[in-house]
C-alpha cells in the first residue's frame, strides 16, 4: 500500500499511525482499509497480563486460559461484558480503577459466570460472527441510546436493532455471582475486590438517582446481590488471601503502559522525570516520546532497555511500531522479527511484523506475511485487519482468487451482507473447484444470507 498516513489500530501496540489506503488490483479488486472502532484497543503485553490474572479464574471455571479472548475498549466508565463467546470485554476506566488485582479478576469472575452459564450462548446470534470492531460498535450505540432514552443510535451501530442483546436477567446475574465466587474460592482469591466494585457501583448508583454506569445498565445490580456478596467474603476461607506479590506487580505495568498511552505525553513525562531511573519511568518516557513524536530520544530510551532486558519482547515492538510509523520501514523489520522470536505464540505480533513485510515491498517478504497471517487468523478470526492485510497481500502475489476469498471474510467478520455476498461469488469464480478454499467462499455467501442488512 503507498498513500497518506492516518492512525488506524496497531495490531500488536496500541493506537499507531500507518499507511491507510485503498488498493486496487487487475481493475476490478479494491481493497479498502477496514472500518474500525475507534474505542477498540489491542496490546498484546496487556492482553497477555491480564490473562496471566485470570488464568486461575478460567481454570477454575474449566476453561482454557489461551481460548478466552480479552479485548479492551478505550472508555473512561466502568463496564466490562461478555460477547460471542469465550470473549470478555473490559473498558479502560475499569482497568485503570482496580486498586488491587483482585478487584479486577473479581470481576472477571463475574463474568466468567456468564461465559460458563452459558448466558452469552442465549444473545443475538449475529453476535457470535461479529468483529471485535463490530461488537465495540454495538455496545457503544447500546450505551448511547440508554442514555438518551432511545433506540436510534443501536440501531445505527451495525444494524443490531436491539437494546437488550447484552442485558442479563435478575437471575442470570445471581447465578454470575455464585459461579464468580465458587471460582474465587477455588483458586483461593480472595472476593473482597468483587465486593468493592459492586459497593463502588452501589454508591454511585444511590448518589446519581440512577443507574449511571454502563455495568449497572447490562448488569442489574440490587441490594440482595450486595449482600450476598458481602456474606460470603464474611465468612470465606480466603477472603483474607493477599494478593500475590507477581500480580501486584502485572496490574501496575499495566496500568503504568496504559496512562503512558492515553495521557497526554506532557502527562506522562511530568509523572516519570528523568531523574527516575526505574524500569517503569524508563518504559514510560520511552512511550510518550514516541508519541510526541521525538525519535531522536524515544529510539535511544528503548534501546537501552532493549539492551537490558535483551528477552523482553514488547521493548522490541514498541521499537518497531516507532519505527514503522514513522516512515522507517525496513529498519522496523528486525526489531517486528525478534519480538516475534521470543514471543511465536503472540498472534497480533505476528500480524504487526507482516504488515511490515507488505510494506517493504519485497516479494519473498510479502509471501512470508501470507503464511503469518494465515496462522494469526486461525486464532483471531474475528479481526478483520487481518483478512485486510491477506487480500493486500494475496492481490500483490497474483493471487486474486484467495483476495477476493480474504475480502469476503473481512466483509463477512465487518457484518457487510452485501460485500461478503458479493467478494464470495467473486472467490467461486476464480478458485478451483472441490477445494478446502471454494468450499469457504460457498459457506461464506450462505453465512452472510443471514447477516442483517448494512
Amino acid at each position: 500500500m503507498a498513500g497518506p498516513v492516518s492512525y488506524v489500530r496497531n495490531r500488536g501496540g496500541w493506537i499507531a499511525r500507518a499507511v491507510a489506503v485503498t488498493v486496487c488490483v487487475a481493475g476490478w479488486l479494491c481493497i479498502a482499509p477496514p472500518a474500525r472502532a475507534e474505542n477498540a484497543v489491542r496490546d498484546t503485553e496487556i492482553e497477555n497480563d491480564i490473562r496471566t490474572l485470570a488464568a486461575p479464574i478460567w481454570r477454575a471455571a474449566g476453561l482454557e486460559p489461551n481460548d478466552v479472548g480479552i479485548y479492551m475498549i478505550d472508555d473512561n466508565e466502568l463496564n466490562s461484558f461478555v460477547a460471542g463467546g469465550q470473549a470478555i470485554f473490559i473498558n479502560t476506566g475499569l482497568i485503570l480503577k482496580a486498586e488491587q488485582p483482585n478487584q479486577l479478576i473479581g470481576v472477571i469472575a463475574h463474568e466468567t459466570g456468564h461465559i460458563a452459564g452459558g448466558h452469552v450462548l442465549r444473545a443475538k446470534q449475529a453476535m457470535h460472527n461479529a468483529s471485535i470492531e463490530n461488537i465495540i460498535a454495538m455496545v457503544v450505540g447500546a450505551a448511547a441510546s440508554v442514555a438518551g432514552h432511545s433506540g436510534a443510535p443501536m440501531m445505527g451501530a451495525m444494524g443490531v436493532g436491539e437494546r437488550s442483546f447484552l442485558q442479563f436477567s435478575i437471575s442470570q446475574e445471581a447465578t454470575a455471582d455464585h459461579a464468580a465466587l465458587n471460582f474465587l474460592d477455588k483458586a483461593c482469591i480472595s472476593a473482597r475486590g468483587l465486593l468493592k466494585f459492586f459497593e463502588v457501583l452501589q454508591t454511585s448508583e444511590l448518589m446519581s438517582g440512577e443507574a449511571r454506569d454502563p455495568w449497572v445498565r447490562t448488569h442489574p445490580l440490587t441490594a440482595q446481590r450486595v449482600d450476598y456478596i458481602r456474606d460470603h467474603v464474611e465468612r470465606a476461607r480466603c477472603s483474607n488471601a493477599a494478593d500475590s506479590p507477581a500480580s501486584v506487580e502485572l496490574l501496575r505495568t499495566i496500568k503504568i503502559k496504559l496512562h503512558a498511552f492515553l495521557d497526554p505525553p506532557s502527562t506522562t513525562l511530568a509523572s516519570y522525570p528523568e531523574s527516575d531511573h526505574s524500569v517503569d519511568a524508563r518504559y514510560a518516557r520511552a512511550i510518550a516520546y514516541y508519541r510526541i513524536p521525538d525519535l531522536s530520544r524515544a529510539v535511544p530510551a528503548i534501546d537501552a532497555l532493549i539492551r537490558d532486558y535483551p528477552n523482553n519482547p514488547y521493548y522490541r515492538e514498541l521499537k518497531g511500531q516507532m519505527l514503522f510509523e514513522n516512515g522507517r520501514i525496513r529498519d522496523a523489520v528486525q526489531p517486528y522479527q525478534d519480538a516475534v522470536r521470543l514471543l511465536p505464540g503472540a498472534p497480533l505480533l505476528r500480524v504487526s511484523l507482516s504488515q511490515v513485510y507488505i510494506e517493504t515491498g519485497d516479494t519473498a517478504l510479502n509471501k512470508r506475511a501470507i503464511a503469518y497471517l494465515n496462522d494469526a487468523s486461525r486464532e483471531e478470526s474475528r479481526d478483520s485487519d487481518i483478512w485486510h492485510f491477506l487480500a493486500v497481500a494475496y492481490g500483490r502475489d497474483n493471487q486474486l482468487g484467495m483476495a477476493a476469498l480474504s475480502l469476503a471474510e473481512q466483509a463477512l467478520a465487518d457484518g457487510k451482507k452485501r460485500d461478503a455476498i458479493q467478494q464470495s461469488k467473486r472467490a467461486e469464480q476464480l478458485l478451483q473447484r472441490n477445494t478446502g478454499n471454494y468450499a469457504r467462499a460457498e459457506d461464506i455467501g450462505r453465512e452472510a444470507e443471514h447477516l442483517d442488512e448494512n
